[in-house]
C-alpha cells in the first residue's frame, strides 16, 4: 500500500512540477542558445553543419584575380559605362545575369497576388513616389543615367558594376538630372571620381556597399527600416552578433547569399515560417532565414529551457526575441512624417531646422520646406503582429475609403489560427501625405527636376500632382487632400546577444509587449476562471501530495525503528 501511495504521489508530484517549470522558466537569454555550428566551404561564404564547434567565418579577401594588374582597367576611363564596359570584356555573361535582377528592374511580378511590385511603381510613406523622379530616386538604381521613362533597360553599359563592387570608398552616385537650387546644393563641391582608380579596386561587396543605398533609404540615414542604418557598417557584438566588426564580421551577402546577381531574401514576399531549417547537403540557396542556418530547433536540448524555447518556435519568429529594440546603434529613425507643414519658406527660400540630436551626437532635421515635419526616435520596441509573409500594397491604382482610418501602403496578413503565421516584429511608420480626394487613391507627386512643375522648387502639391499624375498616364480628379498612412518594415538586423534577448515576463505578463494581440491565450497575460482554478486545484494537490509524502516516510520509518528495536 505505502508503495502504491508513494508512486502516485511521486507521478502527480513529477508531473505538476514539471507545468510549473514550463511556466516559470527563466529568461529566454538566460541559457546557453549558440547557433547551429557552421564552417565555410568556400571563400563565397557557403556553410556546412558542424558538430561541437563553434560557428567560423572565414573571409582572407584572397581572390583569384588581383584587378589592379588588368591592363584594361588602367583607363583612362571618363564615365561609369566606359568602366562597366572593361568589366564586361572579361566577366562576359554577369550583365545578363544581372539584368534579372530586382536591382537593376525596380520590378517584381508578385506570384500569390498578382500585383506588379518594386520601386519602379509603388507608393512609399517617405518621398511618396520613385516614378516621376527617377532623376533624384534612381541614385539608388544600380545603373547610370535613368532619368525618365527613356532609360534604356537593354544597354548592358548601363549597368553600374561599381556601386557594389567598389572596395576603395572613392566612389559615389549623382542624380542623374538637375534638381532645383533648393534640392542641387547638397552635391556640390563633390571630388571627381578617381574612374582607374576605383575600377582597379573593386572585390567582393562589403557593407558599406550595400548600405550606400540600404542604410540610407527614404531620404537618409536610418530613415526607413529601423534595424539598417550607417551604424552598421562597423557595429559592436551588442549591436549586431552577426555583422560584429570584431567578431563574426558578416557582409551582407553571407545570408543574403547570391546565385548570378539574384539575392536571397525579399521584402515583397517573405518567408516568415521557415519550416525546412537547414539544408543538407550544405547551405540552403533560396533563402535567407534565421532556419536556414540555425535549424528550426536552435535551442540545446540539453537543458530543459531549451527545450521550451524551441517549442516556441513555430509561433514566434526568432527576431520577436533576439531584437529587443531597433535604432540602437547611435543613429536615429524616422518615425512620423507629416507632408502638410511643407512649403514653408523665410524670405522667399526654402529652410530646414535640425532639433533632434541622435545618439551618436549629430543632429537631424525636424523640419525642411521641401518635405515637411518629421519625428525620430531610437532604442523602439518594435511593433509585434501575426505574419505569414504576404504583405499586401496599395497601389496607384487601389482605392480606399479615408475615413476608415489609417491606409495601409503596405500592409500584411496573419493570423493565430492559420497554421502559417508567427509573431513577427515591424517598425511602423505613420505618415500624412497627400491623395486623391475624388477617386479616393494615392498620388504620383513631380518632385524633382529644374522646371517649375517640381514642387521641390515651387512648394505647389496642386501643381505637382496634377503634373505627376498626367505624366504617368494617372486619371486625377482635380482635388487633393491629406491622409494618414502606415507602412511596416519586418524587423531582421541588430540581433542581440543571446544573454540581451527577451525574457518570458516581457511577453508573458499583463504589461506585457504582446498585450495588443487578441484571438488566443497567453498564459501569465491572460485570466480564465476555471484554467485558474484548476490550476490553482493542481497547485494544491502537488503541494499535499509532497507534504502527505513527507509524513507518510516520516510514520512508515519510525513503525521500522520500532519494528527493529523489537
Amino acid at each position: 500500500m505505502y508503495k502504491q501511495l508513494t508512486l502516485a504521489f511521486n507521478a502527480s508530484v513529477g508531473a505538476c512540477l514539471w507545468a510549473l517549470i514550463l511556466v516559470l522558466t527563466p529568461a529566454v537569454g538566460a541559457s546557453d542558445t549558440s547557433p547551429s555550428d557552421v564552417e565555410p566551404v568556400d571563400n563565397n561564404m557557403n556553410f556546412r553543419i558542424v558538430a561541437d564547434s563553434k560557428p567560423s567565418i572565414r573571409d582572407d579577401g584572397e581572390s583569384t584575380a588581383d584587378h589592379s594588374k588588368f591592363e584594361i582597367l588602367e583607363g583612362p576611363f571618363e564615365s561609369g559605362p566606359e568602366v562597366t564596359k572593361a568589366c564586361l570584356s572579361c566577366h562576359t555573361e554577369a550583365g545578363r545575369h544581372f539584368m534579372q535582377s530586382i536591382h537593376w528592374t525596380w520590378e517584381y511580378d508578385h506570384p500569390e497576388t498578382g500585383q506588379k511590385l518594386g520601386k519602379k511603381t509603388l507608393i512609399n510613406t517617405f518621398c511618396t513616389n520613385a516614378k516621376g523622379n527617377e532623376g533624384m530616386c534612381a541614385q539608388c538604381h544600380a545603373g547610370y543615367g535613368w532619368k525618365d521613362e527613356t532609360f534604356d533597360f537593354t544597354n548592358q553599359d548601363n549597368i553600374d558594376c561599381l556601386v557594389c563592387h567598389d572596395r576603395t570608398g572613392a566612389y559615389y552616385k549623382t542624380p542623374n538630372s538637375l534638381g532645383n537650387k533648393a534640392c542641387s546644393v547638397m552635391f556640390e563641391g563633390k571630388q571627381p571620381i578617381p574612374w582607374s582608380k576605383v575600377a582597379q579596386g573593386v572585390g567582393k561587396p562589403g557593407r558599406e556597399n550595400c548600405g550606400a543605398c540600404h542604410f540610407y533609404g527614404g531620404g537618409g540615414d536610418g530613415v526607413k527600416h529601423g534595424d539598417l542604418d550607417s551604424s552598421l557598417k562597423r557595429p559592436s557584438h551588442d549591436l549586431d552578433v552577426h555583422m560584429d566588426a570584431e567578431g563574426l564580421n558578416f557582409a551582407c551577402t553571407t545570408c543574403h547569399v547570391t546565385r548570378q546577381h539574384l539575392w536571397a531574401g525579399s521584402r515583397y514576399n517573405v518567408m516568415a515560417h521557415d519550416t525546412e531549417g537547414v539544408g543538407l547537403p550544405g547551405e540552403r540557396r533560396d533563402v535567407a532565414t534565421c532556419e536556414s542556418c540555425h535549424s528550426d530547433a536552435p535551442h540545446s536540448y540539453s537543458e530543459l529551457i531549451g527545450s521550451k524555447l524551441n517549442g516556441h518556435v513555430d509561433k514566434i519568429a526568432c527576431q520577436t526575441c533576439h531584437i529587443p529594440t531597433i535604432a540602437r546603434g547611435g543613429v536615429a529613425t524616422k518615425t512620423e512624417w507629416d507632408w502638410r507643414t511643407a512649403g514653408k519658406t523665410k524670405n522667399g527660400e526654402g529652410f530646414k531646422e535640425k532639433n533632434y540630436t541622435q545618439g551618436n551626437g549629430e543632429h537631424r532635421a525636424t523640419y525642411k520646406s521641401i518635405k515637411g515635419s518629421f519625428k525620430y526616435g531610437e532604442n523602439l520596441v518594435p511593433h509585434y503582429d501575426w505574419f505569414d509573409g504576404q504583405m499586401i500594397y496599395t497601389t496607384i491604382e487601389s482605392q480606399f475609403d479615408p475615413a476608415k482610418g489609417p491606409v495601409e501602403i503596405n500592409g500584411f496578413q496573419g493570423s493565430h489560427n492559420d497554421g502559417k503565421s508567427r509573431i513577427w516584429p515591424f517598425k511602423r511608420m505613420v505618415t500624412v501625405q497627400p491623395y486623391d480626394k475624388g477617386n479616393n487613391t494615392m498620388v504620383y507627386m513631380h518632385l524633382w527636376g529644374d522646371d517649375n512643375d517640381a514642387y521641390w522648387g515651387n512648394y505647389d502639391f496642386g501643381r505637382a500632382i496634377k503634373v505627376g499624375m498626367a505624366k504617368n498616364d494617372i486619371p486625377y480628379s482635380g482635388e487633393f487632400d491629406f491622409v494618414e498612412t502606415y507602412s511596416f518594415w519586418p524587423i531582421t538586423h541588430m540581433v542581440a546577444p543571446k544573454e540581451d534577448a527577451m525574457g518570458c515576463a516581457d511577453c508573458h505578463s499583463r504589461e506585457g509587449r504582446l498585450n495588443e494581440l487578441e484571438g488566443f491565450y497567453m498564459p501569465g497575460r491572460d485570466s480564465f476562471r476555471w484554467l485558474d482554478i484548476l490550476g490553482y486545484l493542481a497547485l494544491g494537490g502537488a503541494l499535499l501530495g509532497v507534504l502527505l509524502h513527507g509524513l507518510l516516510r516520516k510514520f512508515f520509518s519510525h513503525k521500522n525503528q520500532r519494528r527493529d528495536a523489537s
